[in-house]
């Protein structure tokens, strides 16, 4: 189905004409005709779907042919569980709403407060929000949410996991009553606690599935090597090296502390590379993505903060270098690449303690992972040593290579080396 079919305002068909898109991708050809009709939807899509551009274009739609009903706060009202998302869906938002009158606020910490007061004092059409802040503002009656027709809750099932159930239903019952606003709800699963949570604030929700082996990017070319803890440096490097292309790689830690670690590593061996977890402040955040989009930095080391929710064009690889413990994290992070009809790799490492997680993985996304041991030829070893980081923890043997667990006690007190 193409975006021409649609009955769209020609305001908004020529920001989304300019942005490059033409055919509807599985979760907007069902969500955005249901929201057209004004009823509310509760959608089941992983990012990197079109999810974004499919609850923005139905707000779009639904703000460009009603007239305002009041003046004093916003007609729309998006919420995100993280900043990056927030970012990314307001430049989302920007691009294909160009030709609309709409202002687009951000709302979410880490940034300059006060610029954020005025932005919301001097009034806007739509607000993009992480709850916190949001609520801080609402409580010093700096803007009314009393006239919202549009409410969008992005990754509901993130909500959960991060704790902001609580304050999420604290703006929701600052919000006019389900019948008198439209209300549009993704998550990457719709399960009981979501649907209990749409059930409580949404008009009989029309719900639309798109099943995870839908949203695994088909273009993605997957891969597990099967790997000791100590030759998943080496097989980094040797992968990289054997890249004749100009790479932008994107690697995901399962800790902060291995994160430093790996990109101090990568750093001494001439790699542009940058670290990104949840405690860096967010300019410094901001400008790392920024470096990163721009090419500044081709390698970027994560955790799972950068997972959901970030659309960086043209990353060509995923790397797992820490196979994930969650089934879904796995989905969100190869969906870092392979976007928009692009091909991408996804690479994963199974070492000895993080091979048990690949079952379930296999199960989630329904499908085999090719997998495969690597060679020597595939190893480099003549990389740089030396680098001042400590080095990550090395987990207790479960059976494989790496240094012995030290003895047991008995009962006794004496020291057992039996295994």
């Amino acid at each position: 189905m193409k975006f021409t079919e649609l009955d769209l305002p020609s305001e908004l068909m020529r920001g989304i004409e300019q942005v490059g898109f033409t055919d509807l991708t599985p979760v907007q050809e069902e969500s955005i005709p249901l929201a057209l009709q004004g009823r509310d939807v509760a959608a089941q899509a992983q990012t990197g779907t079109g999810k974004t551009a499919a609850f923005l274009i139905a707000l779009f739609t639904r703000l460009q042919k009603n007239k305002p009903t009041s003046t004093k706060g916003p007609r729309a009202l998006i919420l995100a569980p993280t900043r990056e998302l927030v970012v990314q869906i307001c430049a989302d938002a920007n691009g294909l709403g160009a030709h609309c009158p709409f202002k687009v606020q951000p709302i979410f910490g880490g940034v300059d407060y006060e610029k954020q007061r005025s932005a919301l004092q001097s009034g806007v059409d739509i607000i993009v929000a992480t709850p916190g802040r949001l609520i801080d503002y609402a409580k010093q009656n700096i803007f009314s949410l009393g006239h919202v027709e549009s409410l969008v809750i992005d990754e509901a099932d993130r909500m959960f996991d991060m704790g902001f159930i609580r304050d999420l239903r604290y703006i929701l019952r600052k919000l006019p009553s389900f019948e008198k606003r439209q209300t549009m709800l993704f998550s990457a699963t719709l399960s009981q606690r979501v649907m209990e949570l749409a059930y409580e604030f949404m008009n009989i929700a029309d719900k639309v599935r798109i099943e995870p082996e839908q949203v695994t990017a088909v273009r993605v070319e997957q891969i597990v090597y099967h790997v000791s803890r100590r030759e998943k440096f080496p097989l980094l490097l040797g992968l990289l090296k054997k890249e004749t292309k100009e790479v932008r790689v994107l690697i995901f830690v399962n800790t902060k502390r291995e994160g430093e670690h790996l990109s101090g590593r990568l750093q001494q061996n001439s790699f542009k590379v940058a670290v990104l977890s949840g405690d860096i402040p967010q300019k410094k955040r901001m400008r790392i993505l920024d470096d990163f989009k721009e090419a500044k930095l081709n390698f970027l080391v994560a955790t799972d903060v950068a997972s959901r929710g970030l659309h960086i064009e043209d990353v060509t690889h995923v790397v797992n270098y820490d196979l994930p413990q969650d089934a879904e994290d796995y989905v969100h992070r190869i969906g870092r690449t392979a976007r928009a009809g692009a091909g991408g790799k996804a690479i994963s490492f199974a070492d000895e303690d993080l091979a048990y997680f690949l079952p379930d993985i296999e199960e989630y996304i329904g499908q085999k992972i090719p997998s495969t041991v690597p060679q020597d030829e595939d190893l480099c070893h003549d990389y740089k040593r030396g680098v001042p980081h400590k080095k990550a923890p090395v987990p207790e043997k479960r059976g494989g290579g790496g240094r012995s667990a030290p003895p047991r006690r008995r009962p006794g007190g004496k020291p057992s080396h039996k295994r």
